[in-house]
């Protein structure tokens, strides 16, 4: 009998095996992004097929074949007015979030981090949010109040922002996203997973050092 036990112990564990296998594999997908944004869907964001990206999954495109980012305006999760337009003549960096998603709860001390740093530095950098899929604002602004983030954010529960970036623009195709725009105000880098502070700075640094 203990020799007919045996083989159904192996298939046992190689099930398990195959199981814990799945349920890794499901985990490390849903960290990788919360979901799709709307912005255009996965047939958009090709920026003409004038980028290059990286293996740390940031996308980048040359000065002279960037293209202007739509107008972002509406109503911040503190009950004020803000127009991202306004904002030409500095690097913006966009950062698409929702307090819900795990991998911006993940990131947002970077981002509080980064934009304190720089704005203390004196640097042209505004950080903008755009807070998606929140039923609520006292959920976004609580996520705001709990990692210390001092930027505005515009309040999207809808998604509708994300559609005005045009089809063929490095866009927001996922939550949490990031669109960094030149001082001209077009896009010039995009990501489509939680950054860290190095890779965050990797986006903006270049930017800051053209002329």
């Amino acid at each position: 009998m203990s020799l007919s036990r045996a083989p159904r112990r192996r298939r046992s564990t190689s099930g398990r095996a195959t199981l814990l296998t799945a349920v890794t594999l499901a985990g490390a997908f849903t960290l990788a992004a919360c979901g799709d944004s709307g912005g255009g869907g996965k047939s958009a964001g090709s920026a003409g097929g004038n980028y290059v990206t990286g293996p740390s999954g940031i996308s980048t495109v040359a000065k002279a074949d960037r293209t202007d980012a739509p107008k972002l305006d509406g109503e911040t999760v503190d009950g004020k007015t803000l127009d991202t337009t306004a904002l030409k003549g500095k690097i913006v960096v966009l950062n698409v979030w929702g307090s819900w998603c795990p991998p911006c709860r993940a990131e947002a001390p970077n981002f509080a981090k980064v934009s304190k740093e720089l704005a203390d530095a004196g640097k042209d950098v505004a950080f903008v949010g755009i807070n998606t899929r929140d039923n609520s604002k006292q959920n976004a602004a609580g996520f705001e109040e709990t990692f210390g983030i001092t930027y505005p954010s515009l309040y999207d529960p809808d998604g509708k922002l994300m559609l005005r970036f045009p089809k063929g623009t490095l866009n927001a195709q996922s939550i949490p996203s990031t669109i960094v725009l030149d001082r001209e105000g077009k896009i010039a880098a995009r990501t489509l997973v939680a950054v860290n502070e190095e890779q965050l700075r990797s986006m903006i640094d270049p930017l800051l050092a053209e002329k």
